[in-house]
């Protein structure tokens, strides 16, 4: 249904994915005038920068298009108006991630894959049948990972009402940071989002095994392969938290 209503103004949808292109484009502006002051970020060239960013952006972008609308779960609680997704015989998580659904953000998912091809091509890298796989993987398990924050971010909301903004300081926040290279944080930061918020099985781990780096943290280097695993269990601990958060609903009470 919204992307029917989305399609029926055409010009106004091609002018919004436009802008949502150029707006998210201007990230890796800034990062283009950085390199035209330095040869190298933390040690990582500008094709290797752009690696990071395009496939952050690219699972972010995908996230956020399939479950970004579930920020908009802490309003419905406060309002009551949940209960009317309650009687619809669907799944509420899929009424709520549907609600509004934003066609329009393709134009960041395109920006992201256009900066991730450029940066394939000006690699250094031995492509091997495996290097290649592992390029669609991190984007896959990136999106699940980016997915459950969403979700696990929705469930809180059950209980604080108006968190939503809590929930997008780890999703486009946690996109922000994993633009840049690992070496440029403080390694306290790179712990917690290795072991406490997972973000760096997004791209910074599986990246520095395909770009060849050393990891910061002196982790074994199975631990570069684990993204998966951590996306699965993310995901069921997101599902989990999303089932408890709906059985705490009790409405608005007016």
């Amino acid at each position: 249904m919204w992307v029917r209503s989305t399609l029926a103004y055409r010009a106004s949808f091609v002018m919004m994915t436009i802008g949502n292109f150029a707006a998210t484009a201007l990230d890796f502006v800034a990062i283009m005038l950085m390199f035209s002051q330095i040869d190298a970020l933390g040690g990582f060239s500008l094709p290797e920068v752009a690696f990071l960013y395009g496939t952050s952006g690219a699972a972010l972008g995908l996230a956020d298009l399939l479950l970004g609308s579930m920020d908009r779960l802490g309003r419905r609680v406060r309002d009551g108006t949940l209960d009317t997704l309650l009687l619809r015989p669907a799944p509420v998580f899929a009424q709520v991630a549907a609600d509004r659904f934003a066609l329009r953000r393709l134009g960041r998912i395109t920006q992201a894959l256009l900066v991730l091809g450029w940066s394939l091509t000006r690699l250094e890298v031995d492509w091997t049948a495996g290097r290649v796989l592992l390029v669609p993987l991190m984007i896959g398990c990136g999106t699940a990972i980016f997915g459950a924050v969403f979700t696990t971010g929705a469930a809180f909301q059950f209980w604080a009402q108006d968190a939503a903004e809590v929930q997008n300081s780890f999703t486009y926040g946690g996109n922000a940071l994993l633009q840049y290279p690992p070496t440029v944080f403080a390694r306290d930061l790179v712990r917690g989002v290795t072991f406490l918020v997972p973000l760096a099985f997004v791209n910074w781990l599986p990246a520095l095994r395909l770009l060849g780096r050393e990891d910061p943290l002196g982790l074994p280097g199975w631990v570069d392969f684990l993204g998966p695993a951590v996306a699965a269990l993310m995901c069921a601990g997101a599902a989990l938290a999303w089932r408890r958060g709906l059985r705490a609903y009790r409405s608005t009470g007016s």
